[in-house]
């Protein structure tokens, strides 16, 4: 069986996907071992291969689904969105992020969440096509958009805050009037801004009078207010994972110091997870660093590309929401590394080490996958009907019209 028989859809994709899986498998190996230190195996050898096994699954995940007509997701968005929901609520009642399961470790609905939103958003937006302009169309959108951000916001900020800016934007993909999602933004803006600004203050007013714990209304608010306070007034005595970070950027120059070679990884527990771009740079060097960025950029320009050529408005609107979602991730990642943004968090999309989030991120690649053999499998046909009415002009061969509901969706 040819390969590309097994691995359908965009091959620049599927080159890009295995370009940051190999850098992925050599940087956490590099990287785990003061992580898997502080568990209480101490076997890196044992994280890295559960790590290479949740690579190799994501890569069947991804294949699998690009089998799949991905019209099925939209007809599975509905019940895996309320599903998202039930997980999400009961997590936070139990007061995490995340469920302990037997043998697969933690699982975060979050991650859920985030591809199940963009399916059940496409969906919606493919099915009111006709009334996008309408104020109802967008706050329909929105209430389901705000439920999911509003259980996802007391534990996880950044992730809240990614899945609800993907979602916006595929609004804006999806035409829905541009009065609405102006004022939107505006108001975010408004609310995320006042929001961090009254708990950097707390925390730092807190801090000056030397209390370790301050009353919130949320409980999370006190590590966000220690994250923007490390952020702007970032303290260089100090033995954290931001410093180590940036003084793993700067050792690595433009060609790095080989893999293996790291020594800010030994002083980081999250160095294979929320660092692993400062651990790429310090042993790969910039050149590298910059590579990958470009292999992202390349992604999303290959999505961007597939869903303007995707005739059916819920796979144009899937793989821009996914694309736009991994894309805007990635982003946040390296420009935590750097020192551009405080610490959210935030994985780097196929490269950090393995868990939930790498899974159902793949589940969306196989999704953009399944459009993308969609799209080349019409175009194909359209060139061989193309080349035997060329050949047999007085023929005329008949053409069915695929233009229904179920297929335009």
């Amino acid at each position: 069986m040819k390969v590309s028989k097994i691995f359908r859809g965009d091959r620049t994709i599927w080159v890009v996907f295995l370009l940051l899986s190999i850098i992925s498998l050599v940087e956490v190996y590099s990287s785990i071992g003061l992580f898997a230190y502080s568990q209480s195996s101490g076997w890196p050898t044992g994280l890295f291969l559960k790590h290479l096994f949740i690579v190799i699954a994501t890569w069947v995940v991804v294949a699998l689904a690009s089998h799949i007509n991905y019209r099925f997701f939209s007809r599975f968005a509905l019940m895996g969105f309320w599903i998202s929901v039930v997980l999400l609520a009961v997590v936070l009642m139990m007061g995490g992020r995340w469920f302990h399961l037997p043998v697969v470790g933690q699982f975060q609905p979050s991650e859920v969440a985030k591809v199940m939103l963009v399916l059940f958003v496409a969906r919606q937006l493919a099915l009111k096509k006709e009334n996008t302009d309408d104020l109802g169309t967008f706050l329909s959108l929105l209430i389901y958009i705000v439920l999911v951000v509003a259980l996802v916001l007391p534990e996880n900020f950044s992730t809240a805050a990614l899945i609800f800016l993907s979602c916006y934007l595929m609004m804006i993909f999806g035409g829905v009037n541009r009065k609405w999602w102006w004022r939107l933004m505006l108001a975010g803006m408004l609310v995320v801004g006042v929001g961090l600004a009254v708990t950097y203050v707390r925390y730092d007013k807190s801090t000056q009078a030397g209390a370790a714990k301050t009353e919130q209304l949320l409980e999370r608010s006190t590590t966000w207010g220690h994250r923007i306070h490390s952020w702007l007034k970032p303290n260089p005595d100090e033995l954290s994972q931001e410093n180590m970070a940036r003084m793993a950027v700067a050792r690595g120059g433009l060609f790095g110091k080989g893999p293996g070679n790291t020594v800010h990884a030994r002083l980081m527990t999250q160095a294979h997870n929320d660092f692993i771009y400062a651990i790429i740079i310090e042993e790969l060097g910039m050149l590298t660093a910059i590579l990958v960025l470009v292999l992202y950029s390349f992604f999303y320009f290959r999505c961007i590309r597939l869903a303007w050529r995707c005739k059916g408005r819920f796979g144009a609107l899937a793989v821009a929401g996914f694309g736009t979602m991994i894309y805007l991730q990635a982003l946040a990642n390296m420009c935590v590394a750097v020192g551009v943004l405080p610490v959210t968090g935030q994985t780097l999309p196929f490269v950090s080490y393995g868990g939930t989030a790498y899974i159902f991120l793949g589940c969306g690649l196989g999704v953009i996958q399944s459009v993308a053999a969609d799209v080349y499998e019409e175009k194909k046909e359209q060139q061989e009907f193309a080349s035997v009415e060329s050949v047999q002009p007085g023929e005329g061969a008949i053409i069915t019209d695929d233009t229904n509901d179920d297929k335009q969706i």
